[in-house]
C-alpha cells in the first residue's frame, strides 16, 4: 500500500486556486456594481434636488400669480363700484332732465292753451286792423291781455 501512495496519480486540481479565479471576476463585478450603484444614487439625489428646486420655483410662481390675480380682482371691484356709482349719477341726472322736460312741456301746453283761448281775440284784432287805423302796440297788448 505504500506503493500505491507513491504511485503516480492524476494531477488533482487545486480547489483553492479555482476559487481564487472565480472570486476575482466576482470581486470586480461587485466593485463595478458598487460604482454603478453609487452613480445611480448620485443621479437620484441630483434629480431629487432638481425636483425640489422646481417645486420651490413653481410654488413661488404660483404665489406671485395669486397675488397678481388678487390685486387685479381688487382693482376690478373698485372699477365696477365706480361704474355703478357713475351709472347711478347718470340715472339720477337723466331722471331730473326728464322731469324738467316734462315740466317744460306742461308749461308749454298751458301757454299754448292760453294762446288758443286768445285766438278769437287775435282774429278780432286782425279784422280791426284791416278796417281801421293801425293800433298802437299798447292797444294791441290791451286787446291780447283782455
Amino acid at each position: 500500500m505504500a506503493n500505491s501512495d507513491s504511485s503516480p496519480s492524476l494531477p488533482q486540481a487545486n480547489p483553492l486556486s479555482s476559487k481564487k479565479e472565480n472570486i476575482t471576476p466576482i470581486g470586480s463585478k461587485i466593485s463595478e456594481l458598487n460604482e454603478s450603484r453609487a452613480e445611480l444614487l448620485n443621479r437620484i439625489q441630483g434629480l431629487k434636488q432638481d425636483l425640489q428646486s422646481w417645486r420651490s420655483k413653481l410654488d413661488t410662481q404660483v404665489k406671485v400669480y395669486r397675488d397678481e390675480l388678487s390685486e387685479l380682482k381688487k382693482s376690478l371691484n373698485v372699477e365696477v363700484e365706480q361704474l355703478r356709482s357713475e351709472f347711478q349719477d347718470l340715472r339720477t341726472t337723466l331722471q331730473q332732465q326728464q322731469d324738467d322736460v316734462t315740466s317744460s312741456l306742461k308749461n308749454l301746453g298751458c301757454k299754448m292753451s292760453q294762446l288758443i283761448q286768445k285766438m278769437p281775440r287775435l282774429k278780432t284784432l286782425r279784422e280791426m286792423t284791416k278796417t281801421q287805423e293801425p293800433l298802437s302796440s299798447s292797444n294791441k297788448m290791451m286787446l291780447l291781455l283782455a
